[in-house]
């Protein structure tokens, strides 16, 4: 059975509320009455109230000395003022010493009831309500997965995912968190699907959604033509609802339009954020660049030295003269960003300012190696929390508040996300395979079909083919690749890792958000 709610209510003329209380009582609260402020303290000092009734008016010591004493003492237990007055300084100190309701008399047995349930079953009540709205997202979701979804249906599904994941963290007991990952990795598997059917499709040409090369054009470009300054912000490896996460602190100082586009594959820094800044696919700046092409490289750092270059040739292409000249900017730690904020003054006459932050993929890398950082960020919940953490208190979030000060349009964007590594399965390669867990490249790879896409033929996705025997392989939902030899040992390692190259929703459908300041000097 329910254990029953114990109430302490205090009033000097407590005779006169007997049928409330035992209206109260025949409803499963037991209530303990006392005539004064004295008493109440003495009461609460003996025992365990989950909530407390106290008039505001009692001879000796009254209802706000003593809601002051009880707010000191037991600073968790909620109390409902009951008063005679409406006077809005008697509420608002009774406000500021934290009351949790109030109700003026003359009060009826409903009424007191209604208070007490709202502060007492608000989470009960809540969670059921959050229960039977899930369950009927789930039911619309997996309708939509089961028809044919389209990409702006995929960018719905994915949004509605990440909100629910934010909602979750109010009520983690709620049951439904498996249900949810359980759709999640069902919405993944046919999204998989959908790539397979369609990317090919997209990156030569057909209708789609804007990729990773058409950024620029799309969200970037209009602005310039306009005369507007743009600030272009790349948060490398941030999903879309670690984007949700972080949103709300710009909202005083920005109107946020959100829009969406597809990272292609494999969606990592060498190939998507190239493909970003230049304007296009990896096998056209492998052809047209090839200086400033490093896939082969084995340091990560090289793979993306030339995104200054790319952008100036892109800009180039589309015969835009910029004066002054463009600036790139890309920041891998505090010092950096420190030094980015000090110079920001001199860029305020820059029509184009490319940043790029590192924080979040060197954060994800990081969280793999580290025992510190896997206790701080155990699963997708901390590590938005990390990352909203960071961002609160960094020289980005600095630079974002004295940009809103100025005539300008800022656009953040990612290049890819990241999705949670659960599920280990056997790829076969040679010493020249590359060394990613969600994509390789190589000569005649091995892999199950149905944990990966295998591309035999690079010309298709618009990737670099150096032999005709290179193959590409990119992992399904949250698959990752280990070898045959030593299995279960990396099989170990690498589980539950933030990793990123495959297919999923995670990784692929991304926020590219325009924010425009909302006060201007």
């Amino acid at each position: 059975m329910e254990q029953k709610r114990s109430v302490l209510w205090a009033d000097d003329e407590i005779d006169l509320f007997r049928p409330h209380i035992l209206y109260l009582e025949e409803r499963g609260f037991t209530v303990t009455p006392v005539r004064s402020g004295d008493e109440a303290l003495e009461k609460i000092g003996a025992g365990r109230f989950d909530a407390v009734l106290l008039d505001e008016m009692m001879p000796g010591r009254d209802g706000l000395s003593t809601l002051e004493e009880i707010k000191d003492r037991y600073p968790t237990v909620p109390v409902v003022m009951i008063t005679k007055s409406e006077e809005e300084d008697l509420i608002a100190s009774a406000i500021r010493k934290q009351i949790t309701d109030y109700l003026v008399k003359p009060v009826n047995p409903i009424q007191v009831l209604s208070a007490l349930r709202k502060i007492l079953d608000r989470e009960k009540i809540r969670e059921g309500g959050i229960a039977q709205e899930y369950l009927e997202e789930f039911t619309r979701i997996r309708a939509t997965i089961g028809g044919r979804p389209t990409w702006e249906d995929w960018v719905d599904i994915t949004l509605r995912f990440a909100r629910w994941d934010i909602e979750f963290e109010k009520h983690r007991d709620v049951g439904l968190l498996q249900t949810h990952e359980d759709m999640r990795r069902e919405a993944n598997a046919e999204f998989a699907k959908f790539i397979e059917t369609n990317y090919e499709g997209w990156v030569n040409g057909g209708e789609g959604p804007v990729l990773s090369p058409d950024l620029f054009s799309a969200h970037v470009l209009p602005h310039l033509k306009e005369g507007k300054k743009v600030y272009v912000v790349v948060v490398d490896c941030m999903r879309l609802d670690q984007w949700l996460a972080i949103e709300s602190l710009l909202l005083p100082f920005y109107n946020v339009e959100t829009n969406y586009y597809c990272s292609i594959l494999p969606t990592a820094t060498p190939y998507s954020r190239n493909a970003l800044f230049a304007g296009l696919y990896p096998a056209d700046i492998a052809k047209h660049h090839p200086d400033y092409w490093g896939e082969n490289s084995t340091d990560e750092r090289s793979k993306n030295r030339y995104e200054r270059q790319l952008l100036d040739e892109y800009l180039a292409r589309k015969k835009l003269e910029l004066y002054p000249a463009p600036r790139y900017v890309k920041i891998y730690n505090t010092e950096e960003a420190g030094n980015l904020k000090r110079q920001l003054a001199s860029f305020y006459s820059v029509p184009l300012v490319s940043l790029v932050f590192n924080f979040v993929d060197i954060l994800a890398h990081g969280r793999s190696d580290s025992e510190i950082l896997r206790e701080l960020a155990p699963d997708e919940s901390a590590f938005r929390s990390l990352m909203r953490s960071w961002f609160q208190h960094s020289a980005l979030f600095d630079i974002l508040r004295a940009i809103a000060q100025l005539d300008a349009v800022v656009v953040i964007t990612t290049d890819h996300g990241a999705v949670v590594a659960k599920k280990a399965t056997i790829v076969y390669g040679n010493r020249e395979t590359s060394t990613n867990l969600r994509y390789k490249h190589g000569d005649n790879l091995g892999c199950d079909p149905k944990h990966a896409l295998h591309l035999k033929d690079p010309k298709r996705f618009r990737l670099p083919a150096d032999s005709l025997t290179k193959h590409y392989i990119f992992a399904k939902e949250n698959y990752y690749f280990v070898y045959p030899t030593k299995f279960h040992d990396y099989e170990r390692q690498y589980k539950g890792t933030f990793q990123h190259g495959g297919i999923s929703l995670e990784e692929m459908v991304l926020p590219c958000v325009t924010l425009r300041p909302k006060r201007v000097r």
